[in-house]
């Protein structure tokens, strides 16, 4: 295995390594190293990328604003809050999520909670795990109109209303969003203890080492200055242009842009069980700025080890291992997959504060891999299609009431399935005479051929018994088909791999899985509820998909959910058999 550095070794096949240093060859006969801290759009595509690079002078912040984050947090622990929940999507929340998930609730801090789903289930557990009396709300919205933020907020300052009183219930708020915005006019309005501001030059996926990552890590009880420390000796090795072969962070980037070119675009992350979240982040940040323009880097994360041979050639595995306390299971199979020709690369973190030194690596990393993929790593057009589905459905539902009716292909025991015109005949002419539910999951998942993946998007409630059930359904699919398979829980995904699916190749095969919500919650101030709204973005996802001409089925369960997932994995198993 050749080590790039002391935390990142690469074993590659002979072809692929040779086409590597080629593309670091040519980064050095042109001096993109340094073009790419110059902030050079013609690194990309010469549109506005230099206007998004402002997230390369995140390491620079001073000690004295990292001090203030950790006064703010003193000054949130004397109070005695016990909870902090961050109210957020996508770049806004997934950073928090990963800190929250490896470092667990310091002693003596509030313990730190997230919420990214519109999933009713969602919304009502999240609020069963706190104390209104005694959380510290973080309203995390880069531009203030992101639609679920908006309505997280009204839904818990309406809480926190009755629980303590309307002139009380600001104090218990804090927003982070950019200098201008929407929501810094709300938390004005509504009386919020402090805002922070994010960088307007930094898109939110590239926001781990702003506010949006460090106001939450410093109310958990984290300590700001060894995050930003850890970011900043990355960074410095990330700007040498001496040896590109031994640099950490443009090393990566080429290994995993040129992969990709040639047909190895199926990013495969391993990680140790101390670290295992840092995939949600490292997922969105790859996805929403590579899959565009019919090219992506599709992350696999959370997918099972196997043996070699379960792996076709469109895969790249990437190890994420936690040095401390590695897994030796995941190092035996890691070593098989290199042994038998797998390129394998393997990133080593010595202590969960290296995840800062990471944050700042993959995104170098993200951003070389688009200028050789061609893409501008920084916009995300796609997300916004699904966006503007959403929205005429909400305002139809505003206006009757009542969001399109729809006919199922089938119904069978309270599960239904749903596609658009062009799917639906395709899947009447490969299923044949068996109109079942299983005979209509055959002919769908036939459609999956070598180098595609399989998709589950499932907007349900993100818990460990539902995942479980999915993970039963990609690992059937991928055993028996051979291909890559994901797994992504709606609406969160829709601002991450949703890109990838929608502008990346067409080499997806979705099966979206939706259901009826047992209990819903309204959302104060709107006609429409948080299952109507969730309703609405799968809808509209599926709308944006059906139009790209992807391979697409929905699945639409009853109220018992766990009841219809176990329905749904037998008629899998019945349709792979």
């Amino acid at each position: 295995m050749e080590e790039i550095s002391s935390r990142l070794t690469h074993t590659l096949p002979a072809d692929l390594a040779a086409a590597v240093r080629a593309a670091l060859d040519d980064w050095r006969q042109n001096k993109k190293v340094a073009r790419l801290w110059a902030r050079d759009a013609s690194l990309w595509t010469g549109a506005d990328e230099a206007r998004w690079l402002g997230w390369l002078e995140l390491t620079r912040t001073t000690e004295a604003e990292c001090r203030e984050l950790t006064a703010f947090a003193k000054e949130i622990q004397s109070e005695g809050f016990t909870h902090a929940l961050v109210l957020g999507m996508g770049g806004s929340s997934m950073c928090p999520e990963v800190l929250a998930e490896t470092f667990g609730r310091q002693p003596g801090f509030p313990a730190l909670h997230v919420l990214d789903s519109t999933d009713p289930a969602q919304v009502r557990a999240c609020a069963t795990r706190i104390d209104m009396m005694k959380t510290l709300f973080i309203v995390a919205s880069k531009s203030g109109s992101t639609l679920e933020p908006n309505i997280f907020k009204d839904y818990f300052f309406e809480r926190v209303k009755e629980s303590a009183g309307p002139s009380k219930a600001g104090m218990r708020f804090i927003a982070i969003t950019d200098p201008g915005s929407k929501m810094q006019q709300v938390a004005e309005r509504d009386g919020f203890r402090k805002i922070f501001f994010g960088v307007p030059s930094v898109g939110g996926r590239y926001s781990a080492l702003s506010n949006f990552g460090m106001v939450p890590a410093a109310v958990m009880g984290l300590d700001p200055e060894k995050l930003i420390a850890r970011a900043r000796e990355m960074a410095c090795q990330s700007a040498a242009e001496d040896s590109l072969e031994q640099n950490p962070a443009i090393a990566l980037g080429a290994i995993l842009g040129v992969a990709a070119l040639r047909g190895r675009d199926k990013v495969t992350l391993v990680a140790s069980p101390r670290i295992f979240d840092f995939g949600a982040w490292l997922e969105q940040l790859l996805a929403e700025s590579t899959g565009k323009d019919g090219k992506a880097l599709i992350p696999v994360d959370r997918e099972r080890l196997d043996e070699p041979a379960r792996f076709s050639k469109d895969r790249i595995f990437v190890y994420l291992r936690f040095a401390a306390a590695p897994d030796p299971l995941q190092d035996g199979v890691v070593a098989a997959l290199a042994e038998a020709g797998h390129p394998v690369v393997c990133v080593s973190l010595r202590d969960e504060y290296d995840l800062a030194a990471e944050f700042f690596r993959w995104e170098i990393a993200t951003a070389v891999a688009g200028s050789i993929l061609g893409v501008n790593p920084f916009n995300q057009p796609d997300v916004e299609a699904s966006k503007i589905e959403t929205r005429k459905l909400t305002s139809v539902y505003e206006t009757s009431g009542a969001l399109p009716a729809e006919s199922p292909l089938v119904s069978e025991n309270g599960v239904q399935l749903f596609t658009d015109a062009r799917n639906a005949a395709e899947l009447a002419q490969l299923s044949g005479d068996d109109r079942s539910l299983a005979g209509f999951l055959r002919a769908h998942l036939a459609r999956l051929a070598a180098s595609d993946y399989f998709a589950l998007l499932a907007y349900i409630e993100m818990n460990a018994a539902h995942e479980k059930s999915l993970q039963q359904i990609r690992h059937a699919v991928r055993d028996a088909r051979r291909v890559a398979t994901c797994l992504g829980f709606g609406p969160r995904f829709l601002h991450s791999t949703g890109q990838a699916y929608k502008g990346g190749p067409n080499t997806g095969v979705f099966l979206q899985i939706t259901c009826e919500d047992a209990d819903d919650v309204p959302v104060p101030g709107a006609k429409y509820t948080f299952g109507v709204v969730k309703a609405a973005q799968a809808r509209g996802d599926f709308a944006v998909l059906a139009e790209r001409k992807r391979r697409a089925l929905r699945v639409h369960l009853g109220k018992d959910v766990p009841a219809g997932l176990a329905m749904l994995l037998a008629a899998v198993r019945r349709a792979l058999a």
